[in-house]
């Protein structure tokens, strides 16, 4: 089951939602059922020998503050 995206037209609340099946999704601040589907772009590591997926180097230094080194999850560009 996918995690989408949405918005909601009534608040302007941002959200993500697990959906299931034919279910129409329902907005968490405000139960509005407005809600559009947002475009959204999968995340995918950009890990290369030698470094975790977030940035950290084999010694466990990691560019992103407070992250901790390690394979903490975020796969951005630095």
């Amino acid at each position: 089951m996918p995690i989408y995206e949405y918005f909601c037209q009534d608040c302007s609340n941002a959200f993500e939602l697990l959906v299931r099946g034919g279910e129409k999704p329902v907005c968490p601040a405000c139960n509005s059922r407005k809600v559009l589907k947002q475009l959204s772009v999968p995340a995918v590591p950009q890990a290369s020998r030698g470094e975790a997926v977030c940035g950290a180097k084999a010694d466990g230094a990691c560019p992103i503050t407070g992250c901790g080194g390690g394979a903490c999850g975020f796969g951005g560009p630095f």
